[in-house]
């Protein structure tokens, strides 16, 4: 991946709609209906150069303290993965690989958000020095990329700010919640040889959910003191075009509003789907993307396809 060369082209979120309600009209207002699912590419960290200058002290480990447990629990998470077949930990690898991907595609996106990496609200110059938050000059803008053919500029902005605010409280009492079970799981430390995985599950989930809280909070006063902006993508809507799925035949509920409006079904049967798994490595290359974002999307979709499956 090509380093950008300035703080602009580093920040940015990326927004690519997975499905939207089938109708007439091509740009999709109704952002707030549940079924209108998007994934978002979070790109708001500072260039590492940048960091390292603000905040590098000799007796810290690069990145910090929270970045070195994490990075220390991903090598060994991945080492497990590396067990020969049969371990223990190539089964456990496994286990929380599947669950991994049943975990909401939004909270995963979430919590890749580190605001300690982003610019702050009131220092937005990555150093904290001297920058004003009313000299419209210095303030650094993220771009909101979105398809033009697909989302407006204002209903964009306005799904990303809906999906904040209905994961916010959703991501606190998940964190409160998993931190409240995991003492109770203190019994299975009597078990030897094999660790107490009901505790670190528990806490792992206590964690996700923090991050993805706190992610929320930030990305809320971003977005609050106006430093989030929509821009149309060209590009981004060129890929929609040239991978768009065939669409599905009208359903009958669909062609009658009032069967549609009394029937709950057909509120899942009239969704579309916008982004496929053809369209991903286009993505990914277009924009210059880590190879994990692939997967990222990959289990987007999947999830929203089981989402938007019609209930038999």
């Amino acid at each position: 991946m090509v380093s950008p060369k300035n703080l602009r082209s580093v920040q940015r979120i990326i927004s690519f709609p997975i499905t939207r309600l089938r109708n007439p009209s091509s740009v999709l207002h109704d952002s707030h209906h549940k079924n209108a699912l998007t994934f978002y590419q979070f790109q708001v960290h500072l260039p590492k150069s940048r960091l390292e200058d603000a905040s590098q002290s000799s007796w810290k480990p690069k990145g910090g303290w929270i970045h070195w447990a994490q990075s220390k629990a991903s090598s060994t998470w991945a080492g497990f993965g590396q067990a020969p077949e049969g371990n223990w930990k190539l089964k456990v690898f496994r286990m929380g690989e599947r669950l991994v991907d049943r975990i909401d595609y939004e909270e995963l996106a979430l919590k890749g958000v580190d605001p300690a990496m982003g610019p702050t609200i009131f220092h937005l110059d990555a150093r904290g020095k001297g920058t004003d938050e009313t000299n419209e000059k210095q303030k650094v803008m993220i771009r909101l990329l979105y398809p033009p053919s697909i989302q407006s500029a204002e209903s964009s902005l306005a799904q990303l700010r809906q999906l904040i605010r209905t994961r916010e409280p959703r991501h606190k009492k998940g964190f409160l919640t998993w931190m409240i079970i995991a003492p109770f799981t203190a019994p299975f430390m009597i078990i030897p040889i094999i660790p107490n995985l009901p505790f670190f599950f528990c806490v792992w989930r206590s964690w996700s959910h923090y991050r993805a809280y706190r992610a929320s909070q930030y990305l809320t006063a971003l977005i609050e003191h106006g430093h989030v902006t929509s821009a149309p993508s060209p590009r981004l809507d060129a890929i929609y075009e040239k991978y768009a799925p065939k669409p599905a035949p009208l359903t009958s509920s669909s062609q009658n509003p009032i069967s549609s409006h009394n029937s709950s079904q057909s509120t899942i049967e009239d969704v579309e789907m916008l982004l496929t798994r053809d369209a991903v490595p286009a993505i990914i290359s277009t924009f210059s993307l880590e190879e994990s974002a692939a997967s990222d999307m990959y289990r987007a979709i999947e999830q929203a396809q089981v989402r938007t499956k019609p209930s038999k």
